[in-house]
């Protein structure tokens, strides 16, 4: 049988304990950086496997087979969240050393990177299962190790938004595991594939069908709270913003997409299309909310001074464009919605890796602090702009893509106010970001300022990967394009 499909999820396992066993801070981010690099190469494999067959990787565990055994189940969704997942992980391990070792205490250093393989484990089980319980269980995997990497942050604060984010995420995993376990009252069975046939099969004036409806209640409410959708974000700006710079960089771009990501599989692959969306009307549910919060997070966003908090309303506002293509309904939505997916994990990874650079020269991430860095770090604040260029969504960025694909599928069902909901959330990054670059560029700096403090390439050359790819796939987004389509073809036919 081939292993490929386990080793994404098995290698961090296996890898966590041994960062505690192992001495000294060097060792262990090597030890760390290894395994990530493994992983992202086994997720390649597993892209090319899949585009090569053009069929989903089954892996039966211990030759159990469905739907008695837990089934890993790799299509092309979930090979695209494993390639962000990993991808992620292998450039922002490099970076973390120096950072690391600047905000996190010499005696936690093995603990946090135990945390951070771990955490990784859960969000790779998550993408790779096809059993409903064993998606819960990575999910608790992942979110408990999370909140113990944000407090570790520097302040006091970090505990407290630790604490936030437990109970809110609590209260997420409570939901989602009620609404499993009512599905699974329903049916008998936890295998996501079996769970769909079952379900397809209960008639709507069926007791059970009120069952399916309290249970899509639940999942829908918990999922919303683990991805921030507005206005179940409360937990979002305090965690990114108190947390270790490698923590947000890592979580801002994975943790929510992986979040995003459950919701397809929950509403598309076990619930049914029909069923979410005709019977339960999921596009006007999530429509709203989705709109609200491109409008109201980034209106919040303007007014921030800690631009770590900045970013992180921007993170709220950019979550509302990938549920507004859900909400949407169509394959061109879905897939636009997806390709956002992808790109904002390269953007707001690349703009919080900034944050980092700035944090580990200057000790600050207000704004007042930026003041003449445009001159006193050229290359990181010209990374700033970039991944700003994307965010806003300027041709020529992978920024651009996504939305230009939101608003065909916008368009295409010609909902006129939903498009300029769009361009204005573009209009209203320009103003946020440019509050930065003004800073940076065009405020004087004082004679003592003056000098170049320049991040070091260990912290550069992970964050200009980053930045290279918002670059590249701007003019090229062929392959994300491709898996995409590919993804939201499948979801709409099931799984």
């Amino acid at each position: 049988m081939n292993l490929l499909p386990l080793l994404p999820v098995l290698l961090p396992l296996l890898c966590a304990p041994l960062c505690l066993l192992v001495r000294g801070a060097t060792t262990v981010w090597a030890l760390t950086c290894a395994c990530t690099l493994a992983c992202f190469a086994s997720s390649l494999l597993l892209a090319q496997s899949l585009w090569h067959d053009g069929a989903a990787l089954p892996y039966a565990l211990g030759n159990w087979p469905a739907p008695w055994g837990i089934v890993y189940h790799i299509d092309a969704l979930a090979v695209l969240l494993l390639l962000i997942v990993t991808g992620i992980a292998a450039v922002t391990l490099p970076y973390a050393r120096r950072s690391v070792a600047q905000e996190i205490q010499p005696r936690d250093i093995p603990l946090f990177y135990a945390l951070l393989l771990i955490c990784l484990t859960g969000l790779l089980g998550i993408v790779s299962t096809g059993d409903a319980f064993n998606l819960y269980v990575f999910l608790e995997l992942s979110s408990l190790s999370s909140y113990a990497l944000i407090g570790l942050g520097q302040q006091r604060r970090a505990l407290t938004a630790a604490f936030q984010y437990l109970v809110m995420g609590t209260i997420g995993a409570t939901f989602i595991l009620i609404g499993i376990g009512l599905l699974y009252s329903q049916t008998g069975t936890l295998n996501i594939a079996d769970l769909a046939g079952r379900i397809a099969a209960i008639p709507e004036t069926a007791y059970g069908h009120r069952t399916l409806i309290t249970a899509f209640a639940f999942l829908t409410v918990g999922i919303s709270l683990k991805l921030a959708l507005f206005p179940l974000h409360l937990w979002l700006p305090n965690a990114y913003s108190y947390a270790p710079s490698v923590v947000t960089v890592f979580l801002a771009a994975t943790a929510t997409k992986v979040a995003v990501y459950m919701l397809l599989r929950v509403c598309f692959s076990v619930l049914g299309n029909r069923f979410v969306f005709e019977q339960l009307t999921l596009g006007k549910i999530l429509l709203l909310p989705s709109l609200a919060g491109i409008v109201i997070a980034s209106l919040v966003a303007i007014f921030q001074y800690d631009i770590k908090r900045m970013l992180a309303y921007s993170s709220v506002a950019q979550i509302g464009y990938m549920t507004l293509g859900i909400s949407l309904n169509s394959e061109a939505a879905l897939t636009a919605s997806i390709v956002h997916l992808f790109n904002h994990a390269l953007m707001k990874g690349a703009l919080f890796m900034v944050m980092g650079a700035v944090m580990y020269r200057a000790g600050s991430v207000y704004l007042n602090d930026f003041r003449g860095l445009g001159q006193r770090m050229p290359w990181t604040m010209a990374a700033f702009v970039l991944g700003g260029l994307s965010l806003i969504g300027v041709p020529g960025t992978a920024g651009f893509v996504s939305k230009w694909l939101l608003v065909q599928a916008a368009l295409q069902h010609r909902w006129w106010p939903v498009v300029l909901v769009i361009l204005l959330g573009s209009l209203l990054a320009v103003i946020y970001i440019w509050r930065v670059v003004e800073t940076a560029y065009f405020n004087p700096l004082h004679e003592i300022e003056h000098g170049n403090a320049e991040a070091p390439p260990s912290l550069l050359v992970p964050l200009w990967l980053l930045v290279g790819a918002n670059l590249y796939f701007g003019f090229d987004a062929a392959w994300p394009l491709q898996l995409a389509q590919q993804a939201a073809a499948v979801l709409r036919g099931g799984l």
